[in-house]
């Protein structure tokens, strides 16, 4: 266990600048653009005449039926999920390329040798490098997705306040809390959702001996023009459009928190709900127990399978590959 520690403190030392930093920037920049939007608001509202003191929002909550007050705190729940959305953006990016160059840059600079020569074994160094990608990399971006998102929240709710307009009223019918909760419960989902891709990219990092980008893209997008092209999942009563969804995009798209939420199974889901609700729908969609119940789906049990299988030919092409 102290062997791992140390392996993962390593890759964190190495990979500062994309861990660490990239979530930090982007949840600066997330909030900056929230300060700008504040500015332009107060900007045009004064060249407009437009004055927001004498807004009653008591009053206004009071016209409302028990949907729509629902609808205006899944709004801002949504809001506040935003900010987690942007970071799960960059941590994709992050993982994606992290992967890619994990192994292969080892053996580009020939610091694989030197790794080599000490009493660590490469299934170690690899899983600490899954480890990494699936977990570090996550938790450090929702953390910072989390302080984005009560930051957001609280400059609206202080910038209103100071207008003498009190939309703490409207937080009542909000979930803020659970809202966070979400974002932090959901990451071991997104971390099994995401070893297809992790596996993937690990493998062609141990295996290409040179451009494991281009291995990465192209061998997928290849395989999904040829079957596209011929017509091959007709033979399995299967579109072309079900290859790329769940073989290519899982390989390429999997390190995108939240992926699975586009799966057939929750559109279905969502379908079924009478009529058009935002707060049934987004309480349907973006929720703990559904995100937990997706992990036992075939989907996701075959992509890990899938993913850990791959990790494992990771680990056969590190022993027995150095050369770059």
């Amino acid at each position: 266990m102290n062997t791992y520690y140390w392996l993962i403190k390593r890759e964190f030392w190495e990979n500062r600048g994309s861990f660490l930093w990239a979530p930090v920037i982007a949840t600066g920049v997330f909030l900056l653009l929230n300060i700008m939007g504040v500015i332009t608001f107060e900007v045009f509202a004064a060249s407009h005449g437009i004055n927001i003191s004498g807004l009653n929002i008591d009053q206004l909550v009071h016209g409302m039926d028990a949907t729509a007050m629902r609808n205006v705190g899944v709004g801002i729940d949504m809001a506040m999920l935003s900010a987690g959305s942007l970071l799960g953006i960059v941590v994709g990016i992050v993982v994606f390329f992290y992967c890619l160059g994990s192994l292969y840059d080892d053996r580009r600079d020939r610091s694989i040798l030197f790794w080599k020569s000490l009493p660590i074994s490469d299934r170690d160094t690899v899983y600490s490098k899954v480890i990494s990608a699936a977990a570090v990399a996550p938790v450090i971006a929702t953390i910072c997705g989390i302080i984005g998102a009560i930051g957001m929240l609280l400059l609206v709710m202080l910038v209103a306040t100071i207008h003498g307009v009190h939309l703490w009223t409207l937080l009542g019918y909000a979930h803020p809390l659970r809202t966070l909760w979400i974002m932090v419960a959901t990451l071991p989902v997104n971390l099994v959702w995401a070893l297809p891709t992790i596996g993937w990219l690990l493998l062609c990092s141990a295996w290409a001996r040179s451009k494991p980008f281009l291995w990465a893209v192209a061998l997928p997008v290849a395989t999904g023009t040829i079957v596209s092209w011929f017509s091959l999942m007709h033979s399995f009563s299967l579109s072309s459009a079900w290859f790329w969804q769940h073989i290519v995009a899982r390989m390429l798209f999997s390190v995108f928190p939240g992926g699975w939420i586009q799966s057939d199974k929750l559109a279905t889901s969502v379908s079924g709900v009478h009529g058009f609700n935002l707060a049934d729908s987004f309480n349907k969609i973006v929720s703990v127990g559904n995100a937990w119940s997706q992990i036992l789906s075939t989907e996701f049990l075959v992509g890990a399978v899938a993913g850990l299988a791959m990790i494992t030919a990771a680990i056969w092409f590190r022993r027995r590959r150095d050369d770059a």
